[in-house]
């Protein structure tokens, strides 16, 4: 059960923070300081969740987890959460060297985890 909290915590903490860092590129008019402000607000939630993630998750917890094995999995959990916001908000395809990069990221993910 904490491995699937873990990773249901880390991919709502990867949404808000993809939507934190990117949002602002479909506002062309805004200034710096409100783009700021404003993904300082979004981040919060992103911080409410990856902390319990990471407790919930760590084996020092009772979790399955490495701390490298958090991080690793966040890492894959944030490539796939950008890969679907740049396809449905930011309507950018991704080129087959994208695709590439992510397979490989995706493969050291499955190397980190492999038990």
């Amino acid at each position: 059960m904490p491995a699937m909290a873990t990773v249901l915590l880390l991919i709502g903490s990867n949404i808000f923070m993809t939507v934190a860092w990117y949002w602002h590129l479909k506002v062309a008019v805004m200034p710096i300081w409100a783009v700021i402000l404003i993904s300082w607000l979004i981040a919060l939630p992103e911080y409410c969740l990856a902390m319990p993630a990471n407790r919930i998750g760590h084996i020092s917890q009772g979790g399955p987890f490495t701390a490298p094995q958090l991080k690793i999995l966040q890492e894959g959990i944030a490539i796939a959460a950008f890969v679907l916001f740049s396809l449905l908000v930011l309507k950018e395809i991704p080129t087959w060297r994208d695709g590439a990069a992510l397979a490989l990221i995706l493969a050291g993910l499955g190397v980190a985890l492999w038990r």
